[in-house]
This record gives structure tokens, C-alpha cells and sequence, in this order.
């Protein structure tokens, strides 16, 4: 901990004797420990250690940012002459600045040691659960790690944020298979601060192995039509993050372009969706606790039952347009659950589509958005009867939040967010 705090008053020293007028820079030293399964077999096992430095100058209404990852005396000395050298060479903008002054706080995060043995045992379990409960599933890939990070934060006010974190993030890649018969990948990932759990437990596993299995039989889609989409929680929080950039973030805002821009304290969405960023929230283990321009991280609620309360903006965006700035770095995801669960809503579509993930390219600037549904099932009648593939879904991205009709009682957690099931109607199925 000491070693970056000595840093940071050898860089300090640098940029007054540069002349910047006002500074932040953000030193982080973070250590991985990683193993990794291929077809059942582990490949490798390491542990690599980084540094890296942020850096951001001001002289007058000039602003220059550099980054680099040598935290010696020369390193930083060189990085602070190229962020000033940055700033000379950039034009006067009265909207560049740093947040005035947050405090003095240290933030932890997790556990004050590695437990690899427990770590490394839970994920061979896994394995065995996954072989025993789920005969043809194929796993095509385990990557397993613990991740320990130190980062200090300060700015020219006085604003000096000190973190210590440590987590375990497993991401597994598998498909199912028979012998004969291969599946399209399915991912599932999670992050814990405890890594003695039963890990087929975390995130949506049995469901998303299940559902594997169950795709190695495909039906055919009747054509096209206009039907509900039930979103998985994974592929519902691609949704409305990828509506929320399109509609609320900082380069939307400042160009004009979000159709969202007046909307404030106005309806947008279904009654039915709350959206926020949450980082108090206990089911949050990977989180950041300040944003890029110095605020210490604070919930913030962005849809409030279907009504738009806040912007996504830097604090460059937020005086550039005249707006109040986001103190959220943007993660944090937690979406309110319904009153329906998974079965009562699947029983409630007459027609439609359960989506597993989607893959599209940008969506246009009005929301206009088409590509392809994967690990997707049709539904008919109430009832799942049965996958699908090279079906394609498309729509705009307003009317999915307008037509939204059920949210899950269910939220899953993976360490990253919390999200429901999210039913939306009046979106276009295109099957073979």
C-alpha cells in the first residue's frame, strides 16, 4: 500500500515542477492468479502482476492525458511530460475540469488473502457436477482466477481515494453434444468474493446446461411474425445498456442525437421497469468506486418505474450541456424484479421466442436494431417447444422498453448485476 502512495507524491512533485495548473491521475498494481481447463484438460496456470498509471493535466482550459504502466521515478517522470506536452497541443475548452473536492476515503473489497486450494477444488467439483448431472454436455473451456488490486486515486482539490479489492471470477464455455450432434456455445460467468461455494449454484448454470442439452433437438420456426421475446437476464441487460447508450450517455447527449434528450422526469419506458446503477447493493462484488472525473460512486437510479430520472453523463458532458453529472461509473446493473416467475410468464406467450444472447451490429441512432437471436427456443401456446437456430430478431429499441410486458420475479445474480427476465412484445421473429 505504501509503495503507491510514495509514487504518488514522486508524481505530484513532477507535475508542479511542470507548471499544470490542475491534475487527477489514478496508480493501480494488481496481481492475477489464473488456471485454465481446455476439452477437460488444464493447460495453464500463472500469475501475472501489472501496474498502470492514468494521468490527466490541465494548463488553463487546456486538458492532456497520458497513460503508461512504469511506475519508476522515470516512468512517471516521462508520463507527465507527455500529458503536459498533450495539453499544450489541445484547444482552450471551458468544460474541461476535474470534480471539486470528495473527500478523503479507503475503500475494501473482499477477502485479505488468497484461498487458491479451496478455489481450485470448487472448480474440479464443478466439473464432476457438470459431468454427473449433465451427461451430454460438452465443456469446451474453464477460465478460473483471482484477481488483487491496489489503486489510488487523487486529484489537485484534495480528493484522494485509496481501494483494495480481491475477488474470483470464473468464466465457463460449453455446448451441448451427443456423440453426434453439436450445439452452438453457451457462456455463463460469475464473480464471488468467497470461492467455498458450490459453483453449479452461482449465476444461471443448471439453466444455462440445461438448456444446452435441450438444444441438441432444434424445431422449425413458422416463418415470420410478430411476437413476444422473453429475454434472458444476460440478454436482457445487453438490451437496456445497449438502450441506455444509445438514448442517455454522454456523445448522445452532446450531439443531439438521443431521441431521449428532453425526456427527463418523463415516461420512456413500461411501468413496469426500474432500472439503476447500485453499488451499495451487497449482490454487487465487482464494482468501482469512483468515476474517471473524481466522484466517489453513488446509486443512481436511471428509470424509475418507466420514468427517465437520469442522464449517463461525464462531468465534461454535464457542462457541456447544461445537465447534472452521473456519479456512477456506470456498472453496478440492478434491474427490479416483477410479479411473475419465469414458468407464469413462459405460460403467458402465446408466441414468441426465449433469447439467450444476441448479435447485432450497432443500432442505428433511433433505436433501429436487427441481428441474430441465439441459444433461443421458440414458444407456442405457453408452453417452450423447442430451440431454434439462425432466427432472427429486429425491432427498435424504445418500443422493446414501451411493450414490455412481464418482468421475472427471479433475478440473477452474478456478481456484476442483478437482472429479471424481461418479456417485451411487438418484436419481429424471422425463422427458417
Amino acid at each position: 500500500m505504501n509503495e503507491l502512495k510514495n509514487r504518488a507524491v514522486v508524481l505530484k512533485e513532477k507535475l508542479s515542477g511542470l507548471g499544470a495548473d490542475k491534475f487527477s491521475y489514478c496508480l493501480t498494481e494488481n496481481e492475477k492468479t489464473e488456471f485454465n481447463l481446455e476439452n477437460g484438460e488444464f493447460s495453464l496456470m500463472r500469475t501475472v502482476f501489472g501496474k498502470k498509471a492514468e494521468l490527466s493535466v490541465f494548463r488553463g482550459l487546456k486538458k492532456g492525458v497520458a497513460t503508461g504502466n512504469d511506475l519508476s521515478e522515470e516512468g512517471l517522470d516521462a508520463l507527465a511530460q507527455e500529458a503536459i506536452a498533450s495539453a499544450e497541443s489541445s484547444e482552450d475548452d471551458e468544460c474541461n475540469d476535474i470534480a471539486p473536492f470528495d473527500g478523503e476515503e479507503t475503500f475494501k473489497s473482499g477477502n485479505d488473502s488468497a484461498d487458491m486450494d479451496t478455489f481450485f477444488r470448487r472448480v474440479k467439483e464443478l466439473l464432476t457436477d457438470i459431468s454427473e448431472g449433465y451427461p451430454k454436455i460438452l465443456v469446451m473451456s474453464v477460465v478460473a482466477s483471482c484477481d488483487k488490486e491496489h489503486s489510488l486515486y487523487e486529484n489537485s482539490n484534495g480528493t484522494s481515494f485509496d481501494a483494495i479489492f480481491m475477488d474470483y471470477s470464473v468464466i465457463l464455455e460449453f455446448a451441448g453434444n451427443d456423440g453426434e450432434n453439436t450445439t452452438g456455445f453457451f457462456f455463463d460467468s460469475f464473480t464471488m468474493h468467497d470461492p467455498d461455494v458450490k459453483l453449479i449454484d452461482c449465476s444461471e448454470i443448471r439453466k444455462n446446461l440445461q438448456r444446452a442439452e435441450e438444444s441438441l433437438k432444434t424445431v422449425k420456426m413458422p416463418g415470420k411474425f410478430e411476437g413476444t421475446v422473453l429475454f434472458t437476464p444476460g440478454c436482457a441487460a445487453q438490451f437496456i445498456y445497449m438502450t441506455l447508450e444509445n438514448y442517455i450517455s454522454s456523445s448522445v447527449i452532446i450531439d443531439g442525437t438521443s431521441l431521449w434528450k428532453d425526456k427527463l422526469d418523463q415516461k420512456v419506458a413500461s411501468e413496469k421497469l426500474t432500472v439503476s446503477l447500485k453499488t451499495s447493493d451487497d449482490r454487487i462484488v465487482k464494482t468501482e468506486f469512483w468515476t474517471a472525473d473524481g466522484y466517489k460512486n453513488e446509486d443512481l437510479c436511471l428509470i424509475d418505474k418507466g420514468v427517465l430520472k437520469s442522464f449517463m453523463l461525464s462531468l465534461y458532458a454535464s457542462k457541456k450541456t447544461g445537465n447534472t453529472v452521473a456519479k456512477n461509473s456506470g456498472d453496478s446493473f440492478v434491474i427490479e424484479g416483477g410479479e411473475k416467475t419465469f414458468d407464469e410468464i413462459i405460460g403467458s406467450i402465446d408466441k414468441g421466442l426465449l433469447v439467450g444472447s444476441f448479435s447485432g451490429g450497432e443500432p442505428g441512432a433511433n433505436g433501429e436494431f436487427s441481428g441474430v437471436a441465439k441459444n433461443a427456443f421458440y414458444i407456442e401456446g405457453g408452453r417452450i417447444v423447442g430451440a431454434v437456430t439462425e432466427t432472427m430478431i429486429n425491432g427498435n429499441l424504445g418500443d422493446v422498453l414501451n411493450n414490455i410486458v412481464d418482468i421475472s420475479k427471479e433475478q440473477i445474480c452474478d456478481g456484476s448485476m442483478a437482472v429479471p427476465y424481461i418479456a417485451a412484445k411487438g418484436i419481429v421473429i424471422s425463422g427458417k
